[in-house]
């Protein structure tokens, strides 16, 4: 089954990992995080890497979770598997978020938390400027490099309108697509090999 399997292996494409750019999960990545993912890349150094799953909904509101929040009709994600417990939040609100981290374009990542619910609060903030997370992604120093060597990963960029476009369990397959004819065909294959 081995040598069947690589036939659907990525080799890398070559694209580093960087601040701003995406990991798009090679199709047999297993694990209920990463299995099918796209995860924006908000910090990247010889440190480490931290990003957020931008394709994985949550499928209760934000309330739920943290109880004070206002109310906003917004989605929350599943940014990863550490820190489950706290939020985390990307935006395009630049520096009327103090704190905020430029991650590419207008697109920025966390802030003043406090901030971010009195905007809500005041209505100034609509809910396609911002988008929350249960938890990160976090790589140590040199183990997202060892994960690329092992093709889990392929490395591209992203457009803003790409990371903050509506988003679900697909969208794997949309960014698939737009990575290249080279790994078209990914987009077929089962999500479990033993089922075809």
């Amino acid at each position: 089954m081995a040598s069947k399997l690589d036939i659907f292996k990525i080799r890398t494409n070559n694209v580093a990992p960087q601040k701003g750019r995406i990991l798009i999960a090679e199709p047999f990545l297993s694990g209920n995080y990463f299995n099918r993912s796209v995860v924006l890349l908000v910090s990247y150094s010889e440190k480490g890497a931290v990003g957020f799953i931008l394709n994985k909904k949550v499928e209760f509101p934000i309330q739920e979770a943290f109880p004070d929040f206002p109310d906003f009709d917004t989605q929350m994600f599943l940014g990863g598997p550490v820190a489950t417990d706290s939020i985390y939040f990307i935006h395009q609100l630049g520096d009327r978020i103090p704190g905020s981290i430029h991650v590419m374009d207008n697109l920025y990542w966390g802030g003043d938390f406090d901030a971010i619910k009195k905007e809500i609060r005041q209505g100034t903030i609509h809910s396609s400027e911002i988008r929350f997370f249960l938890g990160y992604s976090g790589w140590d120093a040199g183990q997202l490099e060892e994960e690329l060597k092992d093709d889990s990963w392929l490395v591209t960029d992203v457009d803003q309108e790409a990371v903050m476009g509506e988003m679900d369990p697909n969208s794997w397959f949309s960014f698939v697509k737009k990575a290249g004819d080279r790994y078209s065909v990914w987009k077929n294959f089962p999500e479990n090999p033993s089922m075809n």
